[in-house]
């Protein structure tokens, strides 16, 4: 009986034809995260979405980020209000994949949200990744035993 081998490639033929794609463009990396994942990211504020994230004034001028639970109306100062908007990609990727959903973002252009959606996809890749693996380990297929 001949051995089945397990591949790399092998491993992304059946990705592709799952239809994961690798080079995806970033609005269809969204459409599949949020079906995969059931959220649903807007920029149109309706008042009830389960994260948010915007920009405030302070009193003296300088611009804050927030990134809370719910719409806004519960803000933790230590937790939510970030004077830099470099850890937003994390946050609302973390919001992508918590069972959120609704996501509001007052900047759907910004560099964070396209930081979060090429994560989450690419999470969401090694997930199915894994999943294939699997399911070929199931079928009897091993990697090649390294040599020493």
């Amino acid at each position: 009986m001949s051995k089945k081998v397990l591949t790399e490639d092998l491993i992304d033929k059946r990705l592709e034809e799952r239809g994961v794609k690798f080079d995806i463009d970033h609005y269809e990396a969204l459409k599949v995260i949020q079906d995969h994942y059931d959220f649903e990211l807007t920029g149109d504020w309706n008042g009830t979405p389960d994260y948010s994230i915007y920009t405030e004034t302070t009193a003296d001028g300088y611009e804050v980020w927030v990134a809370t639970t719910g719409d806004g109306r519960n803000v933790c100062i230590n937790e939510d209000v970030h004077y830099y908007e470099n850890d937003l990609a994390d946050k609302l990727a973390e919001a992508m994949t918590d069972y959120n959903e609704q996501i509001y973002v007052d900047d759907l252009d910004s560099y964070y949200v396209q930081d979060a959606v090429t994560a989450v996809y690419d999470e969401y890749v090694n997930d199915m990744k894994q999943e294939i693996e699997n399911d070929l380990i199931e079928e009897g297929y091993e990697y090649p035993k390294k040599e020493d």
